[in-house]
């Protein structure tokens, strides 16, 4: 099968052609290559490499900026979906569209189910609920949460860089939801392709923590291994007290268990992946 990858030196995008299966013959494209706000250029790209499947792991992320550039944010994260659908319905293709927690507003008391009803409430948690609306119920959605993989940008490298160089930190406690390994998601991502699967999937790992429970794991487990010397004092602190001009949900954590009952696989837990993140990232160097 003829795959391509957007967002190809992402975190995602890195693990999904790592870890992608024999049969798959994968392009991968980024923002050097193609600019997802050129309409034009971005048809012209999907028409030379006519894939199969396209795995969208591009999008605009940074979720602050956005509420100021919301237009940008949803020329990647909406119009462009809209493209590749396009592109899939003229080559009878399939979609795999990969979107976010954000399209929650954090007040549910249990698990968000795929079937649950969106309500963003951040700019760019709309502009990705807009791309959601673009995918066909012959393609894939995967929503997923607090991404992170060794080498890349993303929380669990800040904390091991911060707890390096200060011997306090204050992490939110009030803001609740799973971590997402990169490469259990990538891995999910091709089981659902290899079973024929279609509709909408939710995957994170398993467990419930804050922020700040991430955070003490992060030391601990960091510490065990040497990346960081020593674990500084990790202090809870409450949303309001680092105020940010985009509103995250309080409660944002994912219900998976339809996904796994798909794959017939076990959900590892998000401690187990962070040790292997971290261990990977000692290797590093």
């Amino acid at each position: 099968m003829r795959v391509l990858i957007t967002g190809a030196g992402g975190q995602l995008g890195t693990a999904l052609q790592t870890t992608a299966p024999d049969a798959a013959e994968i392009s991968a494209i980024d923002v050097d290559d193609v600019d997802l706000t050129d309409a034009a250029m971005l048809r012209a790209r999907l028409a030379v490499e006519a894939p199969e499947i396209i795995i969208n792991a591009a999008a605009y992320t940074a979720v602050d900026r956005a509420e100021e550039d919301e237009e940008l944010a949803l020329a990647i994260n909406a119009d462009a979906v809209a493209i590749m659908v396009e592109a899939m319905e003229q080559t009878g293709g399939k979609l795999v569209h990969v979107s976010t927690d954000f399209v929650f507003d954090g007040t549910s008391s249990r698990a968000y189910q795929p079937g649950d009803t969106r309500a963003p409430i951040s700019a760019y948690g709309r502009t990705k609920a807009a791309g959601e609306d673009h995918v066909r119920p012959s393609d894939i959605l995967v929503r997923t949460a607090w991404v992170y993989a060794a080498g890349g940008a993303n929380f669990v490298r800040t904390m091991i860089r911060l707890m390096n160089e200060r011997d306090e930190l204050g992490i939110v406690a009030d803001q609740t939801g799973s971590p997402t390994w990169a490469t259990g998601l990538a891995q999910t991502i091709w089981g659902l392709i290899e079973n024929g699967a279609n509709g909408t999937f939710h995957h994170s790992d398993a467990g419930e923590i804050s922020w700040y429970d991430f955070a003490v794991a992060i030391a601990e487990e960091a510490h065990e291994i040497g990346l960081i010397e020593s674990i500084p004092a990790i202090k809870p602190i409450t949303t309001s007290y680092y105020p940010t001009p985009a509103k995250r949900p309080a409660f944002s954590l994912l219900d998976s268990s339809a996904t796994r009952a798909v794959l017939g696989d076990t959900h590892t837990h998000w401690r187990e992946n962070l040790r292997t993140m971290l261990r990977e990232e000692k290797a590093l160097g």
